[in-house]
């Protein structure tokens, strides 16, 4: 019903501390850049919210006229939509997250092997 608002949400905080951060493009042997990794967050949460938003409005769950939730019409309703937020939407934010921590573990250390294998050539 909502669960898209919730991952939604996290990217426009992520978005925020990303406009926030200093870009250090100054050394490039730290590895790579926090905003760097802010922004893939964000695009990975965007992306999600926005497929999310599409599959929800196919099944007629979100309508283009106020409350723009069909749940948000019937009280038992409302209950069901902030239970399924609370549960799938925090599911989904919670594993685009971890997704996007192992990909930073993962590009930190080709960074940090490509050195590595220069310096052995």
């Amino acid at each position: 019903m909502a669960c898209f608002v919730v991952p939604a949400a996290e990217a426009v905080i992520v978005k925020a501390i990303e406009k926030t951060v200093v870009k250090d493009t100054s050394d490039r042997s730290q590895g790579i850049s926090m905003s760097r990794k802010l922004k893939w967050l964000s695009g990975l949460l965007i992306g999600g919210a926005v497929l999310l938003m599409f599959e929800h409005v196919w099944h007629g769950e979100v309508v283009p006229w106020f409350p723009f939730l069909t749940a948000m019409y019937n009280p038992a309703d409302k209950a069901a939509m902030l239970q399924e937020m609370a549960t799938v939407g925090t599911a989904m934010a919670v594993l685009i997250t971890a997704v996007w921590g192992v990909m930073c573990l993962a590009a930190d250390a080709i960074v940090k092997r490509a050195p590595e294998k220069a310096e052995a050539k």
